[in-house]
């Protein structure tokens, strides 16, 4: 009885018991453990080893100047061919009607507001115009302008002479927004459809402005269509 209990308790198995040889992940031929790379962190054990063997591993390393990152985007290459593959066949399926673009009336312009007459205007001893407006929250801002462009906007009722050297911006960027696209009731000026943008007719890159009379409600394909053409450009373009 007590050599029985003098004794050391037995482990499950002995490293005799342990296999000696293992099935490599990739080429699927049993090889010796000492084929395999030892395992690290939360899964080392005794038996625990690499699921790839050396020559495997040696042969899926990254060549000289990639990174792991660009192997392993390597080995997804293939996959992203044939995606790429159907990719056309799927756009083909989805080819959309042209739409169909007129020429409407221009919309009517806001009532002019209150103030003196653009003849007043004069340039100051800098020889530039004050142009004074507010942001969305409500700041007051000031900034520097030329004549000619401070008489297209009281012409085209966007801003107000406040005197012959001070103009100011009627609109804020959020009420001007919301005004053309409630003046033309949500509606694209070329086609006719949804339309929730802000388009220039005379673009601002040949010398358009925001203004009530140089813009208009579009939709997002005939906006970014028309580009930096103007309005007969591009209707002329589509018939």
């Amino acid at each position: 009885m007590d050599q029985e209990l003098n004794q050391e308790p037995t482990e499950p198995y002995t490293y005799a018991e342990l296999p000696s040889h293992k099935r490599c992940a990739h080429c699927q031929e049993m090889k010796p453990l000492t084929d395999f790379l030892r395992r690290t962190g939360r899964r080392s054990g005794k038996s625990s080893r690499r699921g790839a063997c050396r020559a495997c591993r040696m042969e899926r390393k990254p060549q000289s100047g990639e990174t792991p990152g660009q192997e392993a985007r390597a080995r997804k290459r293939p996959r992203s061919r044939k995606r790429a593959a159907a990719r056309p066949a799927a756009e083909e399926a989805l080819v959309l009607t042209p739409k169909r673009r007129i020429s409407r009336p221009l919309p009517i312009p806001p009532p002019r507001p209150k103030g003196p007459d653009v003849s007043v205007l004069r340039v100051n001893r800098e020889g530039f115009v004050w142009m004074r407006g507010r942001t969305d929250k409500g700041r007051r801002w000031q900034q520097e302008t030329d004549l000619e462009t401070a008489v297209t906007l009281v012409r085209e009722f966007a801003a107000v002479v406040v005197n012959r050297h001070t103009i100011r911006r009627v609109y804020t960027n959020r009420m001007f927004r919301l005004y053309i696209l409630t003046r033309d009731h949500y509606t694209c000026h070329f086609c006719g459809e949804y339309g929730d943008t802000i388009d220039h007719l005379l673009p601002r890159a040949k010398g358009g402005h925001t203004t009530p009379v140089n813009c208009v409600c579009a939709c997002h394909i005939c906006n970014q269509e028309k580009a930096d053409r103007s309005l007969d450009e591009f209707i002329v373009s589509e018939d």
